[in-house]
């Protein structure tokens, strides 16, 4: 499985990206994720919907100077591998 998530709210320079990194690799989930220029967080997350749905429930909570407004998920078909979990 395959999810494309959006996080808006105050998450860019409060070390959300290492956060949910850091989560996501304990999780053996695959993808990446980046700061984009509208002050959003993207990410795409690769694995199991199961662990998929827990560190998308971590991008709901953050870390401690985050400020979550919304998060969006789009669940996708891709037929690209990924290996390990980076930020982009």
């Amino acid at each position: 499985m395959v999810a494309k998530v959006f996080i808006s709210g105050f998450v860019q320079g409060v070390g959300f990206r290492q956060h949910i990194k850091k989560k996501a690799r304990s999780l053996g989930l695959t993808g990446w994720i980046r700061n984009l220029q509208d002050g959003r967080v993207e990410a795409l997350f690769s694995g199991s919907r199961e662990k998929i749905e827990e560190v998308i429930s971590e991008c709901n909570k953050g870390p401690f100077l985050a400020e979550i407004k919304n998060v969006t998920v789009e669940w996708v078909d891709l037929d690209e591998e990924y290996t390990g979990f980076k930020i982009i």
